[in-house]
């Protein structure tokens, strides 16, 4: 009799150990699923985030030089319209982000800075120059470059970088949206994000 108790003991020790084996890699293999997945819509997530827009303006450019003991002067002189065309944008293949599997965390560890493209169309106008004082490429460049400065600063002052951010948050809201789903956590810089509000503090 007791060899049979030891014997019916030990298939269901055998029977146990057999079903937990069975439940750790059930639970392996729901883990390194859920991983892909995770994984897979990180992937999806990097992306260019584009706002576009157009910013016009009309500029006018004077230059004199004097000749002669400041006797003579030579002048130039253009009305400049300017139309250009304005990207905001986040390249989000340069998104780096850690997964631990081991303690289901996604780390957000950077989000990459916005990048403002400019490219303005440029028309000339009522161009006035004497001739020991004509237009040429230092004068072209220089007032591209007042141009560039000048639509920066509309930029800045416009909603267009805000716009942009909405759609970075919105983009990033799509990773919390399925870690929380599935019982992970995100964080940023190893800071726990407890709800998508928080993700619109994370970037400024």
């Amino acid at each position: 009799m007791k060899k049979v108790l030891l014997g019916v003991l030990g298939i269901l020790l055998l029977f146990f150990a057999y079903k937990y084996y069975q439940n750790q890699k059930n639970e392996r293999e729901r883990l390194h699923e859920n991983t892909s997945l995770i994984q897979e819509q990180i992937r999806n997530v990097g992306k260019l985030v584009v706002t576009e827009g157009t910013f016009s303006q009309v500029y006018s450019y004077k230059d004199s030089k004097k000749f002669y003991l400041d006797i003579f002067s030579a002048r130039k002189k253009a009305l400049i319209i300017v139309n250009a065309e304005v990207s905001v944008a986040y390249d989000l293949s340069k998104l780096q982000v850690e997964v631990n599997e081991d303690e289901k965390i996604v780390n957000i560890i950077s989000i990459p800075e916005e990048e403002i493209n400019i490219n303005p169309d440029i028309q000339y106008y009522d161009v006035t120059q004497d001739y020991l004082n004509k237009f040429d490429a230092s004068d072209y460049n220089k007032i591209k470059e007042r141009i560039n400065k000048s639509i920066r600063r509309k930029v800045e002052n416009s909603n267009l970088k805000s716009n942009a951010k909405n759609r970075l948050i919105s983009e990033l809201q799509k990773i919390y949206i399925l870690t929380s789903s599935m019982g992970w956590k995100l964080t940023y810089n190893e800071n726990p994000i407890q709800n998508s509000e928080e993700l619109e503090e994370i970037k400024m």
